[in-house]
């Protein structure tokens, strides 16, 4: 039985690298050889929960996660019903096709791996091929960047529109690419990591608020003009306000600044309920916008990722090799260490 190197959970807060059985594709499948894999908010989570429970929906015991859906890679066998791949073809994957499971979030497997079977593969619905002048690992944001872009669509913002974006982590400053490229006119990202706040700048956006030092609303007047609520009461003249931060206080520093007629349009996890002050979201006719995850944009963004590829690789902060797994997600776990960890395999 041939074998290969799996990174997973291994109790709170802590990974391991397991040998696992090497995936034989069957007739409609085919094999990826693993170049670059992402770590995500999720990951950290999986991590930090030291698993996952047996019955998800009941709770139970913990079990091991196989970590990674931001995978890249190049195939190396093909099935012999598999149409429109050949060996060596780059591709990208949507870990949530997979029938046994999403991939790395409970699945049976895990892209933090150094192979990984795509199980059905269909070019479109499964994996997309990119070209060999992409990079894996700038081709590993496909994943995450689908989030940021269905966030974007989400929010249907236009050109005269003005957004703050709050959180410069990856998801955050996707968005903010995606705005510009779909020539949103003025984008605000506010982060309390000057570091974040530079990237922001780097990537696209028109201004940065340190909201940790600066008045959020008052510089959101500054920037944005001033508007209105319901009531006449004075608010910043922002249109639309993405939340990739998931925290509390972004929710009511939003309801407290949203003018007449406002969105906010949230693709952060919440990290912590809070009380909503509802009655100051009926006093600006606040429109609360949920996005998850990417029901069509999966492999909408790869061309766009091709394209714009030298504005989406500053996104990354850290390339590590596999083989310092530990390191990748120490950085990966410590709040502000890092922006964006990259794992990567050998050829």
């Amino acid at each position: 039985m041939a074998t290969m190197k799996s990174v997973q959970t291994a109790g709170v807060g802590k990974v391991e690298v397991v040998d696992a059985e090497r995936p034989v594709p069957g007739p409609k499948d085919v094999l990826v050889r693993i170049r670059a894999c992402g770590i995500c908010g999720t990951d950290v989570t999986f991590v930090h929960m030291g698993g996952m429970p047996a019955r998800s929906h009941l709770g139970g015991d913990l079990v091991p996660v196989r970590l990674g859906h931001e995978p890249a890679g190049e195939v190396v066998q093909v099935g012999a019903e598999v149409a429109g791949l050949k060996v060596g073809d780059r591709v990208v994957v949507n870990p949530q096709d997979a029938p046994t499971g999403i991939i790395g979030c409970g699945g049976k497997y895990g892209g933090m791996s150094e192979y990984l079977l795509i199980e059905n593969a269909e070019v479109g619905r499964s994996v997309a091929v990119f070209p060999d002048s992409v990079p894996f690992d700038v081709a590993s944001l496909n994943e995450p960047m689908a989030v940021a872009c269905h966030c974007v669509n989400r929010s249907e913002a236009g050109p005269e529109d003005r957004v703050v974006v709050f959180g410069a982590g990856p998801i955050g400053l996707g968005a903010a690419i995606w705005l510009k490229l779909r020539g949103v006119g003025h984008v605000v990202v506010a982060d309390v990591i000057p570091s974040r706040l530079e990237k922001a700048l780097a990537v696209g956006a028109d201004a940065v608020i340190n909201s940790a030092e600066e008045d959020v609303t008052a510089r959101l007047t500054e920037l944005h003009g001033q508007a209105a609520n319901a009531l006449g009461q004075p608010r910043p003249g922002t249109d639309i306000f993405i939340d990739a931060a998931g925290a509390a206080a972004v929710f009511n520093t939003v309801v407290g600044a949203a003018k007449w007629g406002a969105k906010l349009v949230m693709v952060a996890v919440q990290k912590k309920g809070s009380d909503i002050d509802l009655g100051g979201m009926l006093r600006s006719e606040l429109t609360l916008i949920a996005s998850q995850g990417y029901p069509t944009e999966i492999f909408e963004v790869t061309p766009e990722l091709v394209e714009h590829q030298d504005r989406f690789t500053k996104l990354i902060s850290h390339r590590i090799a596999s083989s310092e797994i530990d390191r990748a997600f120490e950085l990966a776990l410590t709040p502000g260490a890092a922006e964006k960890v990259v794992v990567t395999y050998d050829a």
